[in-house]
C-alpha cells in the first residue's frame, strides 16, 4: 500500500500502543521542522507521521484503517483540525520538544531543566603588574578583590536566622515550569523558568535583613599570592575558591591573576629566552679582549675575538627565564653587539685616526672593498 500508515512509522502492523508511541517519538525527533528550519521534504515527512500517528493511536480509527485502508479513515477528522496541517496531533502533546534537543545535543535541554541543582559560582579576574624580574623569577604579593560573597548572618541561605527557604509551591522544587501550548505543529509542551522563584526551586518567606533576600553580599577580601618563577605577559595564574560562591550548594568560582609585565631597561624576553645588545667601543671591536655580559642571573666574563661586527651575537645556554613548571629549567641569553661610532673627536684625536686610516689596505676592509668591485662590476 502506498504511503502505508505502519511503513511510516516503521513498525508492524501488529505494533503495540507503546511500539506505535516510540516510534512516532522518534520520527518526530527525525522530521520535527524546528529542527529543519526551511526544509521542504522534512516538512513534508513530518506532517506524514504526524497523520500516521493520528489515526494508528486511534483504536477505532486504526480498525477501520487495518480493514479499508485510508478510504476508511478519510473525512474523520482531517478536514482541519487544530493540529500542524490540519491534523488533530493526538498524542503529540506528550512529546516534550525539551526531549528531541535533549537527545540532538547531548543533554542540554536536560540541564535546562535541572537549573536549580548546584551551580559553580562565577569566575573573577584580577589584573596584576609585575616588574621584568619578579616575573623572571616569581615573587609573592598581597592583593584585595572586591566580590560577592555569602552573607555573614544568613550563611548564604537569604532567610532571616530561625529561618529557611520553602519549596517552590508552583514548580514544586524544580525550578522549571511546564505549560501545554498551541503551535503551527500542533500541541507542544514548552518548559519555562518558574515564574515564582527565578528558577531557585525555593522561596523566601522571611528575608534576612542584612542581605534583603539576595543570600550575599559585597566584601573586599586580602589574598596573598605566590607567583611562581617564569611568568608572561598575558599569563593567567587560577586561584582555587576564590570566585563568586555557587548556588543552590554549588562551590565557589575560581579567581583568574591576569599578568602584564613592565618593560626592562636592559633586557627583553622572547618565552623563555632573554635578548641584550651590548655596546662596544671601535677598539674593542677590532682588538678583541676581555669584556663582561649581562644576564638576568648576573655578569659573565667574556673573552671577546679580534674582528667583531655590528650584529654579532654570542648565546649563554641557560641564562634565560626558568620554566613557570620546571625551575630547574631555563631559556638562553643572547647577547648583540653593537659598535659604537666615536664622536666629538679633537683635532689631534682627527689625526691620528686619519694616519691610522691611511695605513689601511683593502685587505683589512673586506666587505667594503667586495663592496666596491660589486658597482664597478655594476657600471662597466
Amino acid at each position: 500500500m502506498a504511503n502505508d500508515y505502519y511503513d511510516i512509522l516503521g513498525v508492524d502492523r501488529s505494533a503495540s500502543d507503546d511500539e506505535l508511541k516510540k516510534a512516532f517519538r522518534q520520527k518526530v525527533k527525525q522530521y520535527h521542522p524546528d529542527l529543519h528550519p526551511g526544509d521542504a521534504a522534512a516538512e513534508a515527512k513530518f506532517k506524514e507521521v504526524n497523520e500516521a500517528y493520528t489515526v494508528l493511536s486511534d483504536k477505532d480509527k486504526r480498525a477501520r484503517y487495518d480493514q479499508f485502508g485510508k478510504a476508511g479513515v478519510d473525512g474523520n477528522g482531517f478536514g482541519g483540525g487544530a493540529g500542524y496541517g490540519g491534523f488533530s496531533g493526538a498524542g503529540f502533546e506528550d512529546v516534550d520538544l525539551g526531549d528531541i534537543f535533549n537527545s540532538f545535543f547531548g543533554g542540554g535541554a536536560s540541564r535546562s531543566r535541572r537549573r536549580n541543582g548546584p551551580q559553580q559560582g562565577a569566575n573573577l579576574k584580577y589584573g596584576m603588574t609585575l616588574e621584568f624580574m619578579e616575573a623572571a623569577f616569581g615573587c609573592e604579593k598581597d592583593i584585595t578583590i572586591s566580590k560577592q560573597d555569602k552573607c555573614s548572618v544568613c550563611g548564604g541561605s537569604g532567610s532571616q536566622p530561625g529561618s529557611a527557604p520553602e519549596t517552590c509551591p508552583k514548580c514544586r522544587g524544580a525550578g522549571r515550569v511546564q505549560e501545554q501550548m498551541q503551535s503551527l505543529f500542533g500541541m507542544t509542551m514548552v518548559t519555562k523558568t518558574c515564574p515564582m522563584c527565578q528558577g531557585r526551586g525555593t522561596v523566601i518567606k522571611t528575608p534576612c535583613n542584612s542581605c534583603h533576600g539576595k543570600g550575599r553580599t559585597q566584601v573586599s577580601k586580602k589574598l596573598h599570592i605566590k607567583i611562581p618563577a617564569g611568568v608572561d605577559a598575558g599569563d593567567m595564574l587560577p586561584i582555587k575558591g576564590e570566585g563568586e560562591p555557587g548556588t543552590n550548594g554549588g562551590p565557589y568560582g575560581d579567581l583568574y591573576i591576569q599578568f602584564r609585565v613592565k618593560k626592562h631597561d636592559l633586557f627583553t624576553r622572547e618565552g623563555m629566552n632573554t635578548f641584550c645588545e651590548v655596546p662596544i667601543t671601535y677598539a674593542q671591536a677590532a682588538l678583541g679582549g676581555d669584556i663582561e655580559l649581562p644576564t638576568i642571573h648576573g655578569k659573565v666574563a667574556y673573552k671577546l675575538k679580534e674582528g667583531t661586527q655590528p650584529g654579532d651575537t654570542y648565546v649563554l645556554r641557560g641564562q634565560g627565564i626558568p620554566n613557570k613548571n620546571n625551575p630547574n629549567m631555563k631559556g638562553d641569553h643572547t647577547c648583540r653587539f653593537s659598535i659604537e661610532v666615536p664622536t666629538g673627536l679633537n683635532r689631534d684625536q682627527k689625526q691620528k685616526l686619519a694616519d691610522f686610516n691611511a695605513t689601511l689596505t683593502e685587505r683589512n676592509y673586506s666587505k667594503s672593498s667586495q663592496f666596491m668591485q660589486k658597482i664597478k662590476n655594476l657600471f662597466k
